[in-house]
Parts: structure tokens; C-alpha cells; sequence
């Protein structure tokens, strides 16, 4: 048997040399076979070698074809997907549970509302219940008992005992959490870039603070969305995010993103599914010229060289995607896709892909910015600010794509020349025209806690009641492109609600509980029970007229009073009367039994006060005019403090302004002045008839107390002036040449807080024998009043303490009071031991600093408002401004305080806070009862929104004004 090999196998018994014969045989036959194995072993090797190459080769073909073909699917892809538009998907409204849905989170049944829904232009009123399930609401009017039945146990049921309920507040313009509060140097501004002009790459979510105080005080005044933008300090300032107001588990910012854009997770777009809607800021005007020392001119260059180098990325992606799709893969010549990660937003809006958001405010900036959108044919989502476009609605109109919204302040205008013709009637004006409007808080320039707020003056002013409440949900929802799911009260859209304590453009409506989510936001909400009249549309005066001046004159109508007399003029239909007392402010005169009385005035004096039958045989006598009050009241003028009213026209133009006084503590005084022991006087810097006192005249306010603008310790002698007056010679322009000495103790950095007590108990204690030691003597001996612009609690218990030690030198008693004092709550029982009054600005606290932290929050957030829980203690207090243009708000502000305190303060205690009080507490000779400015309002008192101021009968100028 032969082996494998096929050699033959050796023979058993064999000769030896046979064996070798053999083995030689063998070795022979494998001389003959190592050759031939060698050459199968090399066409093996060559073969495979072939193969593998081959294999390699076709392996790579393969690839580089797959690739080919992956690639070309996702080029064509992408440019298919160049031509879909942002907005949800068909199935949204389908969707079982939000996106945000906290795990958890139990259903809530609201029962037996009054639900404004924003349906049918915010018209439609439901009463009836709302079902918040997994972040949605699920059922709006009727719900029935089997749906009900199916949670079981699970089912939190709140009776909101016919309350309104509308969509969670919708703020379109915000700085929060890129803006931070409290304002600290290392944390506070990420909402600006000064790196250039132009920074679409930029992103406000990247700055955004989740630890901003702010948060929490928005959510309690009712916002639940709030589109983030970067400031205007750049002509194109980067991209805006929106965002959920709440806390979430993770505390992340990205977590608060409302429909992120899908690039917050990627360099460029991405192609599956339709886009969703991006944001991007912009800015005209003052604002990029002032940082970036560019004119007009120079700014429209630079978003037309911007957008051409978007346009050219467009075109070059739009021809790119020409070929790709018509196959043409060859002309391509495998260039990648044209596409610069700086400029990709910009290109996207062109697209018609982003929001834009634009800052502008003159009718040169909104016609530049209109021809801007048509050169490059991209819309505009908003104008925001604003103040002329009232007055130019058709360039609005001839916007590229469609007609931009405006979103606006209510009333805060004339700070700077942008804003020097801003109308409270530009948001009927505007609606009147077909405009979309919104009432934006540009937080934190306005504390976005009150944007409701800003609605509720729109609609005193003429905005129709379903288009105010419409501009703080429903309209700014559909602007930034989430109507979808926010904005409304309807089944299948997030369950952000707000309930409210009264109709929602009453005066200081105030929540009862916040969801956001579905889930609700207050822990322990404190309300007051208000009345049956605030749960009606309040009335409102009739500006028909005022509002159509505002257009004739270009937004500088005439303000001063249509008709001065120094004769008698009769005021029939009064139904009450306020008047200074020894004690304060009484209510002197109530109508009886439905029969409303009349007083007549003379010579600028109230003669009678009472029935027709006491009054009228004399009103007869004097031959008076005769004016209809409709069931109005007659209060004493109201006193402005704390803005630099009088001693400025526009704040941000230093060629309107008194200016700055020197400041000892940081710089020499000129001898000419008298050196560092000057003195100065605000009164020789007044300004009369300037646009705020006139404007705050005709609102009531009728005389405004100023101290010299200062910037850190030193500040000088206020006085008091009629604002009603056109000139200092005028008779009764000046009120009071000097009333009180003013000092700031605030943590600027420099000079410290204990220099600057040191500086005043030097001051105090050891006053020269010069002007500046004459004045500070007069403060210690008692007869001149020292006013203390300070906020921190333990400055406060500083000055309470030096106030002590003066009274101890001097055996007197040292008139103090506090200003600003946002913190004064805090030590209110020392402060009345002291006998130390308190003038707190603002009315309504906001976090500002770090040394107004510590504020008391007020109704919902705690039981009592620091301005009631002073009052509690007897301490004096007063309120003050922080800037001029919202003087004219004096009286809705102590109305609104009145509101929040409930039973606790009479309205004749705020009209106080807001007239002699501060007079009192800023060394004001508190003028005797028959030569104090009385105020006659038609329709209500002077607290009230239905109410308008038609008269001023001034004692000390001897006439009445006809307003």
C-alpha cells in the first residue's frame, strides 16, 4: 500500500542495499518533486496575490462608489430639504405627551373657569374646566366624567371659582438670564458682543445664567415663554433662543430650550424632518453707531456687505444644488457642498428660515431696514421699540414677504432722541392700520414680571381688550413661531396657564397659580380677595382725540392746558373728594343716596364743595364754566421723586441735561465754584415745559421734587417745582427754592461704604465754618431734612445708628429719610423707633443690584408688600421714580400698591404715599389745605384706569387748567 506521497513503502526483510537502492529511489523522485512543489507553491501565491489585489482593487471601487452614492443621497437630501419650511410636523397636534413632560407630573382638572382661549382673534371666552395631562391640555370647556374617570386617584382637581385663565405670558424680547440679575461685573453681560458689527454666529443660549433671579419673579407676574435675544450693541447681534421659564431637573440651559433650532447640536442643518424656526437679532440707529463709532451710513453698509456675502453663499449652494439635482455630478467635479459656519444663519435667512427680530426706532432706520429686506429679499418677523412707527405704517407695509409685527413699550419713551416722539397711543394707532402688536418688556429694562402690565396701559390708551391681552400671548407666540404650542388655551397645546385674581387688564391683576408644563410653578401663592368690579373688562377714558393729535403733530402734540382761567369754573357729578388734613389725606366728600355733588372753583381756589342746591347759586353768580366729571373725584396733585425730571429733556443726550455735579470724594472741586466745600443748588439748573413734566401734569402729577444728578456720594440741595408751569418766572413755578440735602451710600466700589459714612459722619459731626458746614449744622440741629439715597439693609442700620450719635451732640431731633430703601423692610421696626421715614424707588422692588437682593417680593410671593409692612410699623413712607418718562404713572402706581395690600392701605393712605407724604419726608413745607394743586378726574378717581384727569385748580398760580 503506497502512502500519500506515492512513494513506494519499504519491503519488510529487504537487503540493506536494497534499502539504500530504495532511499535513493526516493531521494531521486524528490529532487524531481521539490521543483515541481515549488512552482504549484509560487502559481498558488501568484494566484492568490492576483486575487487580493483584485479584491482590493474592486473592494475599494466598491466603496469609493458606496461612498459616492451615500454622499450624493446626502447632497441631494440637503438641497431637497433647502426648500422645506420651519414649522412643526403634520402629526403635532397628535402628539400623546410634550416634549417637556416632567415624569411624575399628576393630571389637573381647572374647574369652573372663565378661560380667555385666543381663539377667534382673542375673542372667544369659554366657561367651563381645563385638563392638563403629561405637559398638554387635553380637554378645554366640557370634559366629560368617563375621560375624568379613567385617572382615577391620579387626578388633582383645583376649583378655580370662576376665575380668569389665560395662556402663560409670552415675552418677545428679553434679556433674561444673558442680562442676569443681581447686575455683578463677572456675571452680568453676556447679552452683548463688542467684537464687531456684525456677529450672526453668535448666540444668546450660550451666555444663558439659569441661577438669574429673575427667573422666579417673572414666572410669579405670569410669563411662562420669553424669547432670548442678544442686545443691540451690534448691527447684526447673533441668534436668539427661546425658552421655558421653569426650573427643570437637569438645571441646564440647554433644558429650558423651547423647539431648539437643530444646529445647537451640530455645525449646520440638518436634513430630516422640517426645520424648526430660527431667531436672529438686529439692530439701526444710535445703538451700533454709538459703540462702534459708526454713522448710518456705515451700518446699512454693513448689512448689505454682509448680506451680499450671505447671498453669495446662497446662490453658490442654490447652483451647487442645481446640478445635484438634475445629475449633472460630473459639472461638480466632487466639490463639497459650499457652506462657512460663520455665515450659515445669515444664509438660512435668506431662506426665509429665521425670525428676524430688529431693533429700530426713527422712521430713517425702519425705511433703510425695509429696503434692506427687499434688496435682499429675506421678511422681518417684528420691529421692536420702534416709537415712530406709529406715524409710518405704510413703509411697514412695504416689507419684503409680508408686514413686520411691532413690538413696544406702553409708555416708556423720550430717553433718548430715538424715542423722543413715542406715543402711548402708537399700539391702536398701529392695530388701527392692520399692524400685528405686542407689548415686549426688554427685560431687564423693564421687569418682565409686569408685562401684563404694559398691555393694561395699551388698552387704557385705545388698544381693543382682545388685542392687549392678545399681545402678550396669542400675537407674540405667532411672531416668534411657537402659535403652534404656546399663545393659546386649546386642546393639544402646552399647558402653560396663568390664573388670575381679576379680569387680567385690571390694575394690578396678579396670578393665583402659574403652570408651566403642566405643572404649577407657585408653592404657596398669597392673594387678596378683590371685589366683583375687578372681575369685569375695566372701562377706560376716550383718547380719540389725543390719538389723532399724536399723528397730526408727528408725535409731538401740544401739552399744555387748552385753557387756563382765572375765573370760576363748576364741576358737576363729583362723587368724591380728597383733601390734605392735619393727619394726611381724608376723603372729605362722599356722594349720598346716588346724588352726585359739585364744587365750584375760583381764582384757583375750591370754594364749595357739596349738593347742587350749596353750590350752584354762587357758581351762577361767578358766571362759571361748567364741567361734567361723569361721576369723577377731586384728589390733592400728586409729588414726583426720584428721576432727574426738571433738570433734563432726553437722559441719554448730555447737550439736553444739567449735567453731573462734581463729587469731592473722587475729584478736586474748581475754587470757582467755591472748591470741595461747594454746594449746589438744583433749582438753578430747572428746565421747565420739557415733554415728562408736561405729560405728567396732565396725568396728575403736579409738582415734581429733583435733587442735582449725581454719580456717586455727593449730591447737593433738592427743590420742588410745579410741573405744569412753562418757565421759572411764571407765577408758582417754583414750589420750594430748597428742600432737602442729598447724599448717596451706595456700593460703588470706590469709595468704599465705610468712606463714604466716614465722609458723612465727618460731615455731620464736625461742619465747618463754610456754605457745605453751614447746610450739614442746619441737618444737625434739626432744621434741614438729609436724604439718603441708599438700598442695602445694613447701610440703613448704619444710618439709623450716625443718626443717633448726631441727636446725642446735638441734643435735637435729625430729620432722616431713606431713598431707594428696597431693603428698608427689613429693619421697619428700627426705622419707626428711629423716626426715620422712608421713600422706596420703585414702588414695586426688582433685584437689581446686589444691594437691593433682599427684597420683599409682594403678592404672590409673600403675604405683604414692603410698602404695607412699613406702614404696619408707622413708618412715613412715600414712593418714588427711577426715571422721568414714568412720572405720568405716578397714580396707577400708588393705585397698584393700594391693590396689592388689600384692606391694609386706604386709598386716601395712597394718594398720601404719592403726594404729601413725600413732600413731607423731602423737607417740603407741606402746603396749608386752600393753596395745594387739587386734581378733578372724569369717570373715577385719580387711582383708578377709567379714569382721566380733565383739570388742575392750582392755588398758588391762581388758576384752574383745562386739560
Amino acid at each position: 500500500m503506497e502512502k500519500a506521497t506515492g512513494l513506494p513503502a519499504p519491503v519488510a526483510g529487504q537487503p540493506q542495499s536494497a534499502r539504500k537502492s530504495t532511499s535513493r529511489a526516493r531521494w531521486e523522485h524528490r529532487r524531481v518533486y521539490r521543483p515541481q512543489l515549488l512552482s504549484v507553491i509560487l502559481l498558488t501565491f501568484g494566484v492568490l496575490t492576483y486575487f487580493t489585489t483584485f479584491r482590493h482593487i474592486y473592494d475599494a471601487y466598491y466603496v469609493e462608489k458606496h461612498s459616492r452614492h451615500t454622499i450624493q443621497a446626502a447632497t441631494l437630501a440637503r438641497c431637497r430639504s433647502l426648500h422645506e419650511t420651519p414649522g412643526p410636523p403634520p402629526d403635532f397636534h397628535k402628539r400623546k405627551q410634550s416634549d417637556r413632560f416632567v415624569p411624575g407630573t399628576k393630571p389637573v382638572l381647572l374647574k369652573n373657569a372663565k378661560i380667555w382661549t385666543g381663539v377667534n382673534n382673542g375673542t372667544e371666552v369659554v366657561h367651563g374646566d381645563i385638563l392638563l395631562e403629561k405637559g398638554l391640555i387635553k380637554g378645554v370647556g366640557h370634559v366629560s366624567r368617563s375621560i375624568l374617570a379613567e385617572y382615577k386617584d391620579d387626578l388633582v382637581t383645583v376649583d378655580v371659582k370662576n376665575a380668569w385663565v389665560t395662556p402663560g405670558i409670552v415675552d418677545l424680547h428679553s434679556h433674561l438670564g444673558d442680562a442676569s440679575s443681581p447686575e455683578l461685573d463677572g456675571a452680568s453681560g453676556d447679552d452683548n458682543s463688542l467684537r464687531g458689527p456684525i456677529q450672526p454666529w453668535l448666540r444668546s443660549l450660550d451666555g444663558l445664567n439659569t441661577h438669574d433671579a429673575s427667573y422666579a419673579l417673572s414666572i410669579a407676574g405670569g410669563v411662562t415663554t420669553a424669547l432670548v435675544l442678544p442686545g443691540s450693541a451690534n448691527a447684526i447681534g447673533g441668534q436668539g433662543f427661546t425658552i421655558k421659564l421653569r426650573k427643570t431637573p437637569e438645571r441646564s440651559p440647554s433644558s429650558m430650550l423651547l423647539e431648539p433650532p437643530f444646529q445647537i447640536n451640530t455645525s449646520f442643518l440638518e436634513t430630516s424632518g422640517r426645520p424648526r424656526w430660527r431667531q436672529m437679532k438686529h439692530a439701526c440707529g444710535e445703538n451700533p453707531s454709538r459703540v462702534y463709532g459708526y454713522t448710518r451710513m456705515d451700518t446699512i453698509w454693513a448689512f448689505r456687505e454682509a448680506y451680499d456675502k450671505a447671498r453669495q453663499t446662497k446662490e453658490a449652494q442654490d447652483d451647487y444644488c442645481a446640478k445635484a439635482l438634475d445629475g449633472k455630478w460630473h459639472a461638480l467635479k466632487d466639490a463639497p457642498y459650499p457652506e462657512d459656519l460663520q455665515w450659515e444663519s445669515l444664509v438660512d435667512v435668506l431662506r426665509g428660515r429665521v425670525k428676524v427680530q430688529v431693533h429700530c426706532y426713527e422712521t430713517v432706520d425702519l425705511d433703510d431696514i425695509v429696503r434692506l429686506t427687499n434688496e435682499f429679499q429675506f421678511p422681518i418677523a417684528a420691529f421692536h421699540h420702534a416709537h415712530e412707527a406709529y406715524l409710518v405704517p405704510e413703509v411697514l407695509k412695504r416689507a419684503y414677504g409680508h408686514p413686520p409685527a411691532v413690538a413696544m413699550f406702553a409708555t416708556n419713551a423720550r430717553y433718548k432722541r430715538e424715542s423722543y416722539r413715542g406715543s402711548e397711543f402708537a399700539p391702536r394707532i398701529l392695530a388701527q392700520h392692520g399692524l400685528p402688536v405686542v407689548m415686549k418688556s426688554d427685560h431687564p429694562v423693564l421687569d418682565s414680571r409686569y408685562l401684563l402690565y404694559e398691555a393694561q396701559q395699551a388698552y387704557v390708551y385705545g388698544l381693543p381688550e382682545n388685542l392687549a391681552i392678545a399681545a402678550v400671548t396669542s400675537t407674540p407666540a405667532a411672531i416668534m413661531g411657537m402659535d403652534h404650542r404656546v399663545g393659546y388655551v386649546k386642546e393639544g397645546w402646552d399647558a402653560d396657564l396663568v390664573v388670575w385674581d381679576s379680569h387680567p387688564l385690571a390694575l394690578g391683576a396678579t396670578p393665583k397659580q402659574v403652570f408651566i408644563d403642566g405643572i404649577p410653578q407657585l408653592e404657596t401663592p398669597h392673594n387678596v380677595r378683590k371685589p366683583s368690579s375687578f372681575q369685569v373688562t375695566p372701562r377706560v377714558p376716550n383718547f380719540d382725540k389725543e390719538a389723532a393729535d399724536a399723528v397730526k403733530y408727528e408725535g409731538l402734540p401740544p401739552l399744555e392746558p387748552r385753557n387756563s382761567t382765572r375765573g370760576a369754573v363748576l364741576f358737576t357729578n363729583v362723587k368724591n373728594v380728597f383733601k390734605q388734613t392735619v393727619s394726611g389725606v381724608e376723603e372729605v366728600y362722599a356722594a349720598q343716596d346716588n346724588e352726585l355733588g359739585v364744587a365750584l372753583a375760583v381764582d384757583g381756589s375750591l370754594r364749595c364743595i357739596g349738593t347742587h342746591g350749596s353750590c350752584v347759586p354762587s357758581a351762577v353768580a361767578e358766571g362759571a364754566e361748567v364741567v361734567d366729571t361723569r361721576g369723577g373725584s377731586i384728589a390733592p396733585g400728586l409729588v414726583t421723586f426720584g428721576s432727574q425730571l426738571g433738570l433734563e429733556e432726553i437722559s441719554s443726550e448730555a447737550s439736553t441735561r444739567d449735567g453731573y455735579v462734581y463729587d469731592p470724594l473722587l475729584q478736586s472741586v474748581p475754587s470757582i465754584v467755591g472748591g470741595d466745600k461747594a454746594v449746589i443748588h438744583a433749582s438753578d439748573g430747572l428746565q421747565y415745559g420739557t415733554r415728562d413734566a408736561l405729560l405728567a401734569y396732565r396725568a396728575g402729577v403736579t409738582t415734581a421734587i429733583t435733587a442735582p444728578s449725581h454719580r456717586r456720594f455727593y449730591s447737593g440741595l433738592s427743590t420742588s417745582f410745579s410741573t405744569g408751569a412753562l418757565h421759572k418766572l411764571a407765577e408758582g413755578a417754583v414750589v420750594q427754592d430748597i428742600n432737602a440735602l442729598h447724599v448717596s451710600v451706595r456700593h460703588f466700589g470706590a469709595p468704599s461704604i465705610s468712606t463714604q459714612i466716614a465722609a458723612l459722619r465727618h460731615l455731620l459731626l464736625e461742619p465747618g465754618e463754610n456754605a457745605e458746614g453751614n447746610w450739614f449744622k442746619d441737618v444737625g440741629e434739626g432744621k434741614l431734612t438729609l436724604v439718603v439715597d441708599a438700598d442695602s439693609a445694613d447701610v440703613i442700620a448704619t444710618l439709623i445708628l450716625l443718626k443717633k450719635e448726631v441727636e446725642e451732640q446735638f441734643g435735637s431731633n435729625v430729620k432722616m429719610t431713606i431713598a431707594g430703601a428696597v431693603e428698608a423692610h427689613i429693619l421697619a421696626k428700627e426705622l419707626a423707633e428711629a423716626d426715620i421715614g422712608v421713600i422706596q424707588v420703585p414702588s414695586r422692588p426688582f433685584p437689581t443690584t446686589w444691594e437691593r437682593l433682599r427684597i420683599m417680593p409682594g403678592r404672590p410671593l409673600s403675604e405683604q408688600s414692603s410698602l404695607a409692612l412699613l406702614l404696619a410699623h408707622n413708618v412715613t413712607v412715600g414712593i418714588g421714580i427711577e426715571e422721568a418718562w414714568s412720572a405720568r404713572n405716578t397714580r396707577f402706581d400708588i393705585g397698584w400698591a393700594a391693590i396689592d395690600a388689600g384692606e391694609d392701605i386706604s386709598r386716601a393712605q395712597a394718594i398720601a404715599m404719592g403726594s404729601t407724604n413725600v413732600e413731607k419726608l423731602l423737607g417740603g413745607r407741606v402746603e396749608a389745605e386752600d393753596l395745594r394743586d387739587m386734581v378733578v378726574t372724569s369717570g373715577g378717581d385719580i387711582l383708578d384706569f377709567e379714569s382721566k384727569v380733565v383739570a388742575v385748580v392750582s392755588s398758588r398760580r391762581k388758576i384752574v387748567d383745562l386739560l
